[in-house]
């Protein structure tokens, strides 16, 4: 198998079997490779999941439309992740979100039968596929969350507070500006505004990436507003 290298380190298979455990069991099932060019729609939201993507080179991104008409992006898939693992099954098992190639892109698809047998044939597998549904579930929790948050000071402060679990005070950003308002969903101007305005009232203190959370109980009213 081409990519198995690639596979072995996916949250799915690491740690399951050795390569040639892993060669040996995936020569059981059947399963396709598939390459997308960049900017090619890979699922659209509310395409039925049918099997299981695992993206082996290259990058996707998950994006949504808000109820004005505006894309927001979810997140970015990057090797050797899966996409949409938590709606392969139950009753509504559709894509939440468009997925789109960001570049030349490869990904493996494992039809839903496929992944059954894995996980009757290695236990590993099994219980990594649980753990990757779990994660998922916390992560569009976190997601759905955040989004509900209507203000732009609301997002901003989600997103600053948990930068700073911790309560050191201190954070550095580890996205541009740019990726930050794609990720709000607004301009880059107005997320400059806000941030200008943040620090020239006093609640934050912003230099460069670096932020310090100066009123952490006014950024917390911000939440929910």
């Amino acid at each position: 198998m081409i990519y198995i290298s690639a596979l072995m380190q996916s949250p799915l298979f690491w740690g399951t079997a050795s390569e040639e455990e892993l060669k040996t069991l995936l020569s059981t099932v059947h399963y396709q490779v598939k390459k997308y060019d960049e900017g090619e729609v890979i699922a659209f939201s509310g395409d039925e999941c049918k099997s299981l993507q695992i993206v082996i080179e290259g990058s996707v991104r998950g994006e949504m439309m808000d109820l004005n008409g505006k894309v927001l992006k979810i997140e970015d898939i990057v090797p050797p992740r899966p996409l949409a693992i938590a709606f392969l099954f139950g009753n509504n098992n559709r894509y939440p979100v468009t997925v789109t190639a960001n570049e030349p892109t490869v990904i493996l698809l494992f039809p839903k039968q496929s992944v059954i047998d894995l996980m009757q044939k290695n236990a590993g597998f099994l219980t990594s596929f649980m753990n990757a549904v779990s994660n998922r579930a916390q992560f569009i929790s976190g997601k759905l969350k955040f989004l509900s948050f209507q203000s732009l000071r609301g997002k901003i402060a989600h997103y600053l507070l948990e930068l700073d679990r911790h309560e050191k005070g201190v954070v550095t950003l580890t996205k541009t500006q740019e990726e930050l308002a794609e990720l709000f969903g607004v301009a880059r101007p107005s997320l400059s505004r806000a941030l200008r305005e943040l620090h020239n009232e006093g609640i934050i203190k912003a230099e460069g990436k670096n932020i310090k959370i100066i009123k952490r109980v006014v950024l917390k009213e911000y939440l929910g507003k």
